[in-house]
C-alpha cells in the first residue's frame, strides 16, 4: 500500500528545493535528504563547484529548515565506489569513454536513494530533474516524456531507469520552465533562488581524468604507439586512457595536417589517428539496452537518437539484435560516437530506451 510520504533528493540547488516546496504544497509528507557519494579525504580533492560539496550540504540544510521539513545525510561512499567509480575507471582502461553520471542515476540517485526512502517508509522519492513520468494503463508501463522546458530536458539521464524505479519517482518540475522555477523560488523567499546550476561530475572536480585514473587505482597509464588506419606507427602516446574519440587538441604529435583520434585499442595499446572524415559513422552497435514503453523490441523501429548528452537528435532505425543488444542505423553519418557513451532513442516526446555504445561502423 502506497502512502503520500516522499523523500526529496536535495542538492542545495534551486531545482530540488522548489521540487520539495511544491510537493509540500500538494499535500505530500516531505522529507529531505542528501547522499554523500564520496569522501574528499579518500579521493584527495574537492572544490566548491562539484556536486555534493560542503557548500551544497549547507545550502540543502538551510533550505530544509526554511521549508520546515526533516533533513538527513546518508553516507553511500562505499557503494558509490563499487557501482560508479570502479566501473568508470575500468571502462577507461579498456579504451572506452564512459559516462559515470548514467551509472550513478541508475545505481545511486534512483537506486540506493530510493531504497533508503522506502526503508524510511516513503512510497516515493523525488528530484528536481526536468522530465515527466506518465503511466500508460494499456501497456501497464511507466513512460518517460520530455520536459516542457526543452532547453533543460534531462530525459537522457533518466533513460537508464527501470519500471520498478519509475513507479516510485516524482518529478514536480517536468511541466515548468526554468524561469518559472526561479520565479517560484523568489516568491517563496528562498535564499538560493539565483544559485547557479551544479556540475554533474563530482569525483573529478578539476576535470583531469588522467591524473584521477592513475591516482585512484595506483596504476600507471602505459605509453604506446599512435598509428594510422593502416597500422603505420606515427609516434608515441601517453596511454590509451588519456584520449577520447574525436579528440584533436593535446595529442602532442605534429603530422603536418589536422589529426583526430578515430579509434583506441587497449589490447594492443594503440591509438589510431585519422582525418575528420574518418570519424563519421552510420552504424552504432549498443549493449545493455533498456527499453521504457515495452519489455523488448521485436522489429525495426524508426526513432530519433543521440549518441551523447545535449546532442541534436538524428533520424535512425533501431534494429533489435537480441541479448539486450541493438543496432542504431542512422539516416546520415554521425561524428565520433564513442564506445562507452550512452545512446538514447526517442519517439516524439517519449523515451524509447537507451544503451551503451559497444562499437561503430561507417
Amino acid at each position: 500500500m502506497q502512502n503520500n510520504q516522499v523523500m526529496v533528493a536535495m542538492s542545495g540547488g534551486v531545482d530540488s528545493t522548489v521540487a520539495a516546496a511544491l510537493l509540500k504544497q500538494q499535500g505530500f509528507q516531505v522529507k529531505g535528504a542528501m547522499m554523500r557519494l564520496y569522501q574528499p579525504e579518500k579521493l584527495e580533492k574537492q572544490v566548491e563547484k562539484s556536486c555534493g560539496s560542503s557548500k551544497d550540504l549547507q545550502d540543502a540544510q538551510k533550505a530544509a529548515d526554511f521549508l520546515q521539513i526533516d533533513f538527513s545525510i546518508y553516507d553511500f561512499h562505499e557503494a558509490f565506489c563499487q557501482y560508479v567509480i570502479d566501473p568508470f575507471v575500468e571502462s577507461y582502461f579498456r579504451g572506452e569513454t564512459p559516462n559515470p553520471c548514467m551509472i550513478c542515476n541508475r545505481k545511486m540517485k534512483f537506486g540506493a536513494f530510493l531504497q533508503r526512502a522506502q526503508l524510511m517508509e516513503c512510497s516515493y522519492m523525488a528530484t528536481g530533474h526536468y522530465a515527466r513520468i506518465e503511466y500508460d494503463p494499456t501497456a501497464q508501463r511507466h513512460l518517460i516524456r520530455k520536459a516542457v522546458d526543452t532547453t533543460k530536458d534531462q530525459t537522457y539521464m533518466l533513460s537508464v531507469l527501470s519500471q520498478q524505479q519509475l513507479a516510485h519517482i516524482l518529478l514536480p518540475l517536468g511541466g515548468l520552465l526554468k524561469t518559472q522555477v526561479r520565479e517560484l523560488a523568489q516568491q517563496m523567499g528562498l535564499a538560493i533562488a539565483a544559485k547557479p546550476d551544479s556540475q554533474d561530475i563530482c569525483f573529478v572536480p578539476d576535470g583531469d581524468y588522467t591524473v584521477f585514473l592513475q591516482r585512484y587505482r595506483d596504476r600507471s597509464l602505459i605509453p604506446g604507439n599512435f598509428v594510422d588506419a593502416q597500422g603505420t606507427i606515427l609516434g608515441q602516446h601517453k596511454g590509451v586512457g588519456c584520449y577520447t574519440i574525436g579528440q584533436r587538441k593535446g595529442l602532442g604529435i605534429a603530422l603536418g595536417h589536422p589529426a583526430f583520434v578515430i579509434d583506441k585499442d587497449a589490447s594492443s595499446n594503440t591509438v589510431t589517428l585519422g582525418t575528420s572524415e574518418d570519424l563519421m559513422r552510420k552504424r552504432v552497435f549498443i549493449r545493455e539496452v533498456n527499453y521504457i514503453p515495452f519489455e523488448k523490441l521485436h522489429a525495426p523501429m524508426a526513432v530519433s537518437a543521440v549518441c551523447r548528452y545535449h546532442q541534436k537528435e538524428q533520424s535512425a532505425i533501431l534494429h533489435p539484435l537480441g541479448d539486450n543488444t541493438a543496432l542504431l542505423e542512422f539516416e546520415s553519418s554521425q561524428r565520433a560516437p564513442a564506445p562507452g557513451q550512452t545512446a538514447v532513442f526517442y519517439h516524439g516526446d517519449y523515451v524509447v530506451g537507451s544503451g551503451i555504445i559497444d562499437y561503430t561502423q561507417p
